[in-house]
């Protein structure tokens, strides 16, 4: 990030702690929680927190805090949607207690879900978006709020469509363990994804680029899809590999919440988040993102 910018994280779940602690020693930066196991954690690594429940009633004694951690900051918005409704209220929310206060930039972390089921076509930015749950349609809403309150006070917005984020304690370990069956690979669709250090690096270049704004696809390029992302994990970890169904099979043994998103495909489009944000990838492969984050979870907790 630009380093005469102060940084205000909003929603410091796996990605934002990971993000809060590359950059805490770069620059001054406060991380909004809602728990205080996540506060702990947080302040044992040095960084400062503020909780903040955006389902509860605005704290007008917080207010002036968040006014002032705001005012010409890079504001990183990583907290979801809740889960049910049409729109964002925790965002509304969020936006109505910076009132008074010019950010530089607001950057937004939304879902590649927005456009919708696409049958395994390709989409990029340009691609009208076509929710197809209310889970996306949240999110859509979002973007339009963010975009909204930006633009009537004159700040750069930066919205990062994200698909499935993995890394370490992020793998389909437990899923695998329990043998939960897979689509074969004949009735499995592409997928996308995104590592969370090339998600940190991204977040951090839209940042850094103060000619970046608009719409940006953040993801890796490796459009394999979940069955095959289940047996590379299932490989590297030293499990047995999923049991694969057909889709009649799928029917009766994948739960439907899980079915409906491994039925939804599309192949997302990257090109402008390299050429734009000029960003390298650490891991352009599924293979090598999930042999990282194996070998950083192991490194965390050796064998005896």
């Amino acid at each position: 990030m630009d380093a005469g910018l102060s940084c205000l994280i909003a929603g410091c779940g796996y990605v934002g702690a990971r993000l809060a602690r590359r950059e805490a020693g770069h620059r001054p930066l406060l991380a909004l929680v809602r728990s205080g196991k996540s506060e702990a954690s947080l302040q044992a690594a040095g960084i400062r927190t503020l909780r903040l429940d955006l389902d509860g009633a605005p704290d007008p004694a917080l207010q002036p805090q968040l006014a002032a951690a705001a005012e010409h900051a890079a504001v990183v918005y990583l907290a979801p949607p809740p889960d049910s409704g049409a729109t964002d209220p925790r965002l509304e929310a969020f936006l109505a207690q910076m009132a008074g206060s010019t950010p530089a930039v607001l950057v937004y972390i939304s879902t590649t879900g927005v456009y919708g089921d696409a049958d395994g076509a390709t989409v990029d930015e340009t691609t009208p978006v076509a929710p197809v749950n209310d889970r996306s349609r949240r999110r859509v809403a979002a973007e339009s709020a963010a975009r909204t309150w930006c633009g009537a006070r004159g700040v750069r917005c930066v919205i990062l469509r994200v698909p499935g984020i993995y890394g370490p304690h992020r793998l389909p370990l437990e899923r695998l363990q329990r043998r939960e069956p897979a689509l074969r690979d004949d009735d499995a669709g592409p997928g996308n994804r995104i590592h969370v250090d090339d998600l940190v690096a991204a977040i951090v270049a839209a940042v850094d680029h103060p000619s970046v704004q608009g719409i940006y696809n953040v993801t890796d390029g490796d459009h394999s899809s979940t069955t095959a992302f289940l047996q590379l994990t299932a490989t590297a970890a030293g499990l047995p590999p999923p049991v694969l169904v057909s889709r009649a099979e799928a029917r009766e043994r994948i739960p439907p919440g899980m079915l409906s998103f491994l039925l939804e495909s599309r192949r997302v489009d990257n090109r402008r988040m390299r050429d734009e944000l000029g960003l390298q990838l650490r891991y352009p492969t599924l293979r090598s993102g999930i042999v990282a984050s194996l070998a950083e979870m192991r490194q965390e907790n050796p064998p005896p």
